[in-house]
Parts: C-alpha cells; sequence; structure tokens
C-alpha cells in the first residue's frame, strides 16, 4: 500500500517570524487522520526569520532531529551544547527524562528552512543526549545514504538513534536510482525536501511524502534535482 500526502495537503502555521507546515498533527494543528507514521510522529517543514527562532522550551522522551536544508540553525540546550548546524549535516537530541532547548536563525540575512523531526524512542526515561554529523550527501550524490540507525547497531559512521527507526537521505537527478529493501512488517515514510521523483512509478514534488505499509521495495527514479529523505520505521 503506497500513500500520498501531498504538500499542500499539511497542516500550515503563520507566525509572522516562523512559516511552518506540519505533515502531522502538531501544536494548534489537529486532525485525528494523521497523528503519526509508525513511529514516526513530527515532520515539521520551519522557515524562520533572520533574528528569530525557538525561545527556550522544554521535550521529553522523544528523539528530535534537525536536517538544515538552508541557512544556519544554532541550538543551545540545558545539557551545555551550543551548535551551529548548517546544511550538509544532521543533529539528534535525545530528549529523555527532560531537555530545554532553543533554536535560532543564526544567519543575519535570509531565512533558515529546515526540517524539524520527531520520533517516538524505543524506551522512556532515557538519560538526556546530543549528536551532530555530516551527513556526506554530495560525495554520495545518486544513492541512498544511511544518515542514523538504532543505537545498537553501532555504526561508527552513522548517527545514532535511540528509536527502531533508520533515515535515510539522497541527492537524485535524471538517470539515478535508488532502491531500499523494507523488511516484512515495517512501514516507510519518504519525503521529498526538494525538486521532484517517483516513489514506486508515483509522481512527487518538493513537500509531498509517500508512506508505504505492506511493501516489499522502495523505487525511487525519475528524478529532477531531488533530496529526499527515506525513514524505515517501526509499525
Amino acid at each position: 500500500m503506497l500513500t500520498i500526502r501531498r504538500a499542500h495537503e499539511r497542516g500550515h502555521a503563520q507566525h509572522g517570524w516562523l512559516d511552518s507546515w506540519h505533515l502531522f498533527s502538531f501544536a494548534e494543528y489537529y486532525d485525528p487522520r494523521w497523528m503519526g507514521w509508525g513511529n514516526l510522529r513530527v515532520i515539521n517543514e520551519d522557515r524562520i526569520d533572520p533574528g528569530t527562532g525557538f525561545g527556550r522550551h522544554g521535550h521529553r522522551d522523544m528523539e528530535i532531529v534537525s536536517y538544515v536544508l538552508e541557512g544556519a540553525l544554532t541550538h543551545a540546550d540545558s545539557m551545555g551544547n551550543t551548535t551551529t548546524i548548517l546544511p550538509g549535516q544532521i543533529q539528534r537530541m535525545t530528549a529523555g527524562t527532560g531537555v530545554l532547548h532553543s533554536e535560532q536563525n543564526a544567519n543575519r540575512e535570509g531565512q533558515t528552512h529546515f526540517l524539524q523531526i520527531w520520533i517516538e524512542p524505543a524506551a522512556q526515561q532515557l538519560p538526556p543526549g546530543y549528536a551532530q554529523r555530516d551527513t556526506g550527501l554530495e560525495a554520495a550524490r545518486g544513492q541512498l545514504k544511511l544518515l542514523a540507525a538504532p543505537a545498537s547497531q553501532d555504526l561508527p559512521e552513522v548517527m545514532p538513534l535511540h528509536a527502531d527507526a533508520a533515515i535515510y537521505a539522497g541527492l537524485l537527478d535524471g538517470a539515478d536510482t535508488a532502491e531500499l529493501t523494507l523488511a516484512e512488517g515495517r512501514k516507510a515514510a519518504v519525503f521529498v525536501a526538494r525538486g521532484s521523483l517517483q516513489v514506486n512509478g508515483q509522481q512527487l514534488h518538493a513537500g509531498d511524502t509517500a508512506f508505504l505499509a505492506d511493501e516489499a521495495q522502495l523505487q525511487l527514479d525519475g528524478a529532477s534535482a531531488a533530496e529526499v529523505l527515506v525513514f524505515d520505521l517501526a509499525a
């Protein structure tokens, strides 16, 4: 089964300094049909104006991943981390027993455009934690690259997640093709961040998402300047 949610069908919040599109129910946007997919709970596509951002606020019992598409995102948290996340990098914060953090547009000119992703953890009340990695996507154009996987897999080059989930990303164009085999009982989601491509023969454009269940194979092709994130998820 493959279901597509188009970009314009998402929830939308415009706060002046923040333009945010919600794939699933979030904050004041609520749709009981869209509460998550497997253990994927949030994909918010956010654009933050210069000199603004999310003030200090709290989270708990969630794996929170940030993926910057344009600009620069400064993160500061109660664990003592202060970092700037740039395009070509991915960040994970384990909220666990509780974390306070803030996120600000580090650019004086131009918006910061990023994806905020929440995945339900494999266990509650974990110790808070932080990780940040370069994606290496530019050097791996034309293929899907594993960016994050369960910490239990102990993959040194891959960002660890305290969740039964894996995140792949790819820069695909023209004749590029990519495949991913899905284990029985797993779900998958494909989010098109930029450009366009086909997912199992279905055309998707920027902001569209394909949801897969009971599918053995994921096939990506027909791409035009596409940047895509693929999630392999617990059902």
